[in-house]
């Protein structure tokens, strides 16, 4: 793993993505704009029993990065503490998506204990634009398993891995 020359620009995005949304796109797109280095960053989390594997969340988000021309994205997996990670890629920030009061208490709790493991490790938020303030991965994977229409909910380049994995039994 290339940890970051210039810390004090670079962010880790974390999360599951299981799968990708619109409203992750949103947010990808704004820490492009404000930051040098962006690591997205998939959870191995096996908990939450993700529908696509690790590898195949990063695949995916690669070939979106890839598609687009993301230039200053590097897609990662990791286990274990955030704050962990973000030392070992030499992040000093942290982004996250909030769309509503109870994500903003969920995140209020992390940032806190984040804060508390690692002073020097910052957490920037991104309100979610409203037309994507409803969107979830787990409404994305309820609509996609009975066969609904994703199209707009998921990034255009990865559409049709998503939907085709979401319809299979």
């Amino acid at each position: 793993m290339e940890k970051s020359k210039n810390s004090s620009r670079c962010c880790v995005y974390p999360g599951s993505f299981d799968p990708f949304t619109i409203g992750h796109h949103d947010v990808l797109e704004r820490a492009i704009a404000m930051f040098d280095l962006v690591y997205v960053s998939v959870l191995n989390n096996a908990i939450k029993h993700p529908v696509f594997s690790v590898e195949e969340r990063v695949d995916m988000i690669q070939r979106m990065v890839d598609a687009e021309g993301m230039k200053n994205v590097v897609v990662t997996s990791f286990d274990g503490l955030l704050v962990d990670y973000a030392h070992a890629v030499g992040a000093r920030y942290v982004v996250r998506g909030l769309r509503a009061t109870m994500d903003f208490e969920y995140e209020f709790q992390i940032t806190a204990l984040n804060l508390h493991l690692a002073p020097d490790v910052e957490t920037v938020y991104f309100m979610a634009r409203p037309e994507h303030s409803f969107l979830s991965s787990s409404a994305i994977r309820e609509i996609g398993s009975m066969s609904g229409d994703i199209t707009g909910l998921v990034p255009d380049s990865i559409h049709n891995i998503i939907a085709e994995r979401l319809r299979k039994p």
